[in-house]
C-alpha cells in the first residue's frame, strides 16, 4: 500500500434543525426524510433485493461510505425478515473517517430508528479501535458478517478481494467529496463485481454516471428518494471487463506495489477455489498445531467437514502439550509496515475467534507493557506513537512509574502499553479448537501428496492412503517442506525451501500465594499483565509464571535444560531491573517448563496462500515464534476464500505472505 496516512475522526454534529452533519465535508450523513428509508428505498430497492439474494448461498455487498452503519443495519433486518433469504450474507464497506465507539454509541442511541435499535447495539459491541486496515464483524452466529475497511478509498479499495453481488455508492456528495466518486475509484471497485452485480446510489450526477459507464455498468435514472428528482441504478454489463480510466493508468493493479505479484495470487487464489469444485466435500488439514487447529476450526464454523491428520494419538502428545501460557501482543512499527499489519490483524482475529471456547481456553485481555530498551529509544516511541495517531485507548506510552504500576510489580524501564495483549493457554486452546463440531482427528503422518483425478491423495510413507480429497492444507509446521519435496512440489517454492527449525524453551517460576490472575505486591506473585522486551514474563496461571524464552540454532532436539532455565531467568532480571528475592533462589535445571520447535522462513514471516503450481493445496507454515499471532487470521483467510467471503486481509499483505 501506499506510504502511511493515519486515520482522522470525522468532524460531526448537530444543526438546529437536528440534521447530523459531517462539518468537513458540509453534508448531512442520511436523508433528512429517513435514513431507514432512505436505505430501503435507494439501496435495497434499488439493487432489487432482497428478491436477488433469494436461492443463493451467500450474497455479498460493497458499500462506500460506511458512516453511522444504519444502511448496513437496514440490510441487515431485511435480512432476518426473509424466510427465503441466503444462507450467508456478507457486507464490505469503505470508511476513511470512522467513528470512535463511544461516539457511534451515542449518535445511534439518537438516531437509530426503532426497527433496529437492537441491531446497532450489537454493532456497537463489537465496533473495533479506529485502526487502518480490514475489521471483520460476525453477527448471527457468522451467518452475518461485516467486513470494515478503514481507510482512504483509493488507496483501499485496489487492496479489496471480494465477489461483490451489490454496491452500495453512498458517499458524500460529488461536489463535496469528489475523491468518492473518481473515474479511478469506480473502475477499482468494478474490478470485483460478479457477472451479474447491481448498483445503486441516490447520487445521479452526470459525472458519476459516465465513471460507472466507463468502469463497465450499465445505468440509468429512476426517480429519488423523498422529492430528489433522480437517484442512479445500474447493472454490470454482461462479457466485458471496465476498461482502466484515463486520468489514472494502470491504477488497480499495474501502478500498485506488489502489481505483478498480486496479479499473480489473484490467479492462484482462483484456481485453488475452482480445485475445490461446489464447496461441499471434507477438506484435509495435515498437522494438529496451531497452525492446523486455527483452520480447522475456521472451516468447521462455516459448515465445511474436516479431517485433521496428525502423528500424535491425543492431546497429551501433541506439540503443544504442557505449554501452560504464552503472550500473543501486536507489533507497533513507525511507518505501519507489513509485519505490524499482520501481527495487528492477527490479534483482532484470535480475540474474536476465540471469543466463544470453553472457559479454560478462551485468551485473557490482561494487555501488555513492552519495554524499551534504553531511554532513547523510549524517545523514539514517543515519536513513532505521535505519528501513527493510533487511540490511547489501544496504545499508549508509559514512563517506569506508570509501567510498573500496570504490571503490579517493578520493572526496570518505560515503553509502551498495548490492551490488546492477550495471555493465550496453549494446551487449553489446541483441543477446544479441534474438538468444533465438524472436525475429526486421525493419527498418522503424512509423507507425501499424490495427484489423483481432480483431487490429492495424502499417503504415509509406506504408501498407506491416509486420505483424500479435493483441497489439502499442508500445516505441519517443518514438515512441510519435507512433505513437498516428497511431493515432487518443493523446486517452484525456494524461500520454503529455506525454511529451518529452532529449538526454545520456556521456564516456570513459582507465583506466590493468591497469585493466580497476576500479583499486587512485589517479590514473586507475578505481574498482572504480561510484560514483554528482551524476553517475556506472564501473569500467574494455576499458581506458575511463564518465562521465556530461548532460541537455540542447529539444535538436534528440543529440551528442557540449565543453560535455556538460566536464559529465561536472565531474561526476567532485565525486565524487572532484578530477580525477585523468591526467584533469585531458584536452581538452573530444577525448574518445571516446556520445549518445543519453531519453524522459521527467512524474513521471519509465515507462509499462507494456495500453491499456484498445485491447485488445490493450500500451506500455512513457517509461523516462527508468532503462532498465536497467525494461527486465527490464517484460518479465516483460507476458509473465506473458499466460502466464497470477502478476504480479511488486503491484496499486498496476501502477496507478502504467499507461497513461495
Amino acid at each position: 500500500m501506499s506510504s502511511y496516512v493515519p486515520l482522522t475522526a470525522p468532524d460531526v454534529g448537530f444543526d438546529a434543525d437536528g440534521h447530523f452533519r459531517n462539518t468537513s465535508y458540509g453534508d448531512v450523513y442520511h436523508s433528512t426524510a429517513g435514513a431507514l428509508g432512505q436505505a430501503e428505498y435507494v439501496f435495497l430497492r434499488g439493487n432489487g433485493l432482497p428478491e436477488r439474494w433469494r436461492g443463493r448461498r451467500t450474497f455479498t455487498v460493497c458499500e462506500t461510505g460506511f458512516g453511522l452503519g444504519l444502511n448496513f443495519l437496514a440490510l441487515w433486518d431485511a435480512w432476518r425478515k426473509d424466510p427465503a433469504r441466503c444462507a450467508r450474507l456478507h457486507m464490505l464497506s469503505v470508511e476513511a473517517h470512522p467513528f470512535a465507539r463511544d461516539t457511534l454509541a451515542q449518535v445511534l442511541r439518537r438516531l437509530a430508528p426503532e426497527p433496529v435499535r437492537a441491531l446497532a447495539a450489537q454493532l456497537v459491541a463489537q465496533w473495533p479501535a479506529c485502526l487502518p486496515g480490514l475489521h471483520r464483524l460476525e453477527f448471527e452466529r457468522g451467518a452475518v458478517t461485516l467486513t470494515l475497511a478503514f481507510g482512504r478509498a483509493e488507496t483501499v479499495v485496489p487492496q479489496l478481494r471480494a465477489r461483490v453481488d451489490a454496491y452500495f455508492l453512498d458517499g458524500f456528495a460529488p461536489k463535496r467529496n469528489p475523491d468518492l466518486w473518481q473515474p479511478a475509484l469506480m473502475h477499482d471497485l468494478a474490478c470485483l463485481a460478479a457477472p451479474d452485480a447491481t448498483l445503486a446510489t441516490w447520487a445521479s450526477a452526470g459525472a458519476v454516471r459516465r465513471a460507472l459507464s466507463d468502469a463497465g455498468f450499465e445505468v440509468r435514472k429512476q426517480p429519488g428518494y423523498a422529492g430528489k428528482l433522480h437517484m442512479t441504478v445500474g447493472v454490470r454489463v454482461a462479457q466485458t471487463q471496465p476498461s482502466a480510466p484515463t486520468e489514472q493508468p494502470g491504477h488497480a493493479k499495474g501502478a500498485a506495489p506488489f502489481g505483478d505479484k498480486i496479479a499473480a495470487l489473484d490467479q492462484a487464489w482462483s484456481l485453488a477455489r475452482d480445485a475445490d469444485g461446489l464447496g461441499t466435500d471434507e477438506i484435509v488439514i495435515i498437522g494438529a498445531g496451531l497452525a492446523g487447529a486455527g483452520i480447522a476450526q475456521a472451516l468447521a464454523l462455516r459448515g465445511r467437514s474436516v479431517v485433521v491428520i496428525d502423528p500424535a494419538n491425543s492431546a497429551d502428545d501433541m506439540a503443544h502439550a504442557g505449554h501452560v501460557a504464552a503472550a500473543l501482543t501486536p507489533v507497533i512499527a513507525r511507518d505501519d509496515n507489513a509485519r505490524a499489519r499482520l501481527s495487528r490483524a492477527g490479534s483482532f482475529r484470535a480475540q474474536a475467534r476465540w471469543a466463544g471456547l470453553a472457559p479454560d481456553a478462551v485468551p485473557l485481555r490482561c494487555g501488555t507493557v513492552q519495554l524499551e530498551r534504553d531511554a532513547g529509544r523510549a524517545a523514539a516511541l514517543d515519536d513513532t506513537l505521535r505519528q501513527l495517531q493510533f487511540p490511547a485507548d489501544w496504545v499508549r506510552a508509559v514512563d517506569r512509574d506508570e509501567a510498573s504500576a500496570l504490571a503490579g510489580m517493578s520493572v526496570a524501564r518505560g515503553g509502551m502499553f498495548l490492551a490488546d495483549g492477550l495471555l493465550v493457554r496453549p494446551a487449553a486452546l489446541i483441543p477446544a479448537l479441534l474438538h468444533t463440531t465438524g472436525v475429526r482427528c486421525v493419527s498418522g503422518c503424512a509423507f507425501a501428496l499424490q495427484r489423483v483425478g481432480s483431487g490429492w491423495q495424502v499417503r504415509a510413507a509406506d504408501g498407506q492412503v491416509l486420505a483424500q480429497a479435493a483441497t489439502v492444507v499442508l500445516a505441519n509446521a517443518f514438515g512441510a517442506q519435507a512433505l513437498l519435496r516428497e511431493s515432487g512440489l518443493l523446486d517452484p517454492l525456494p524461500r520454503l525451501g529455506q525454511m529451518h527449525r529452532l529449538a526454545g524453551q520456556v521456564s516456570l517460576l513459582p507465583a506466590s500465594e493468591g497469585s493466580q490472575t497476576g500479583g499486587t505486591c512485589a517479590g514473586a506473585a507475578g505481574p498482572r499483565c504480561i510484560v514483554g522486551g528482551e524476553g517475556y514474563l506472564l501473569p500467574a496461571i494455576q499458581g506458575q509464571c511463564v518465562a521465556g524464552s530461548t532460541y537455540e540454532h542447529g539444535a538436534l532436539t528440543s529440551d528442557i535444560s540449565t543453560a535455556g532455565q538460566q536464559t529465561n531467568l536472565d531474561k526476567v532480571a532485565g525486565l524487572l531491573g532484578g530477580l525477585p528475592s523468591a526467584w533469585a533462589s531458584l536452581t538452573p535445571g530444577e525448574l518445571p517448563g516446556w520445549a518445543g520447535w519453531r519453524a522459521v522462513l527467512p524474513g521471519r514471516l509465515p507462509a499462507i496462500g494456495p500453491l499456484s503450481h498445485a491447485p488445490g493445496v493450500w500451506i500455512a507454515a513457517g509461523y516462527a515464534s508468532r503462532g498465536l499471532s497467525w494461527s486465527a487470521l490464517s484460518g479465516d483467510l483460507i476458509a473465506s476464500a473458499l466460502c466464497g467471503e470477502p478476504l480479511p486481509l488486503e491484496a499486498d499483505l496476501l502477496a507478502t505472505v504467499a507461497p513461495r
